[in-house]
């Protein structure tokens, strides 16, 4: 990631427990309808590598299957993450993976948002208005570092 100054030099590590969604005969049925639910949009961003630390946002806590909430009949979904510090700076890029890692998975039907869990940082309120602002989020996109650090953070999301 090439981040060489630590904001949080020590952060908490928790324990990753297993919960597989076991596959059923009826995820090859094309002629069944197969909603996305909040266990899949995790799923997909659990693993996103934290830009700061060799670990993942499910490690250090950032995100968890609570506060995920997906309404496939009206294409929404709602992710709210937790910075592992009041005034992480790594904040808006976290967000940024997990907007980029939702955009390349799931269906353009989707709207997405992603905010900062209310109380959780200091700038939430700025943050949250970047990471679910279209033409932020594009311009972030064209910079072609951060975009490198984007895939680097998503490079261990399968």
């Amino acid at each position: 990631m090439n981040i060489t100054q630590k904001i949080n030099d020590a952060p908490l590590v928790y324990e990753v427990v297993a919960k597989a969604r076991g596959v059923q005969l009826s995820d090859f049925d094309d002629g069944i309808d197969d909603p996305i639910d909040s266990e899949e949009v995790y799923e997909l961003i659990r693993n996103i590598n934290d830009p700061e630390h060799p670990l993942t946002l499910e490690q250090l806590h950032v995100t968890n299957r609570e506060h995920i909430y997906v309404d496939d009949g009206s294409n929404r979904v709602l992710i709210e993450f937790t910075p592992t510090i009041p005034h992480c700076s790594m904040a808006t890029l976290i967000g940024l993976c997990i907007r980029v890692r939702l955009l390349r998975s799931l269906p353009e039907r989707f709207k997405v948002d992603i905010k900062i869990r209310e109380g959780t940082h200091q700038s939430e309120t700025q943050v949250n208005k970047q990471l679910n602002d279209k033409e932020r989020v594009a311009a972030a996109l064209e910079n072609t570092y951060l975009l490198d650090v984007v895939n680097q953070c998503l490079a261990t999301a399968v």
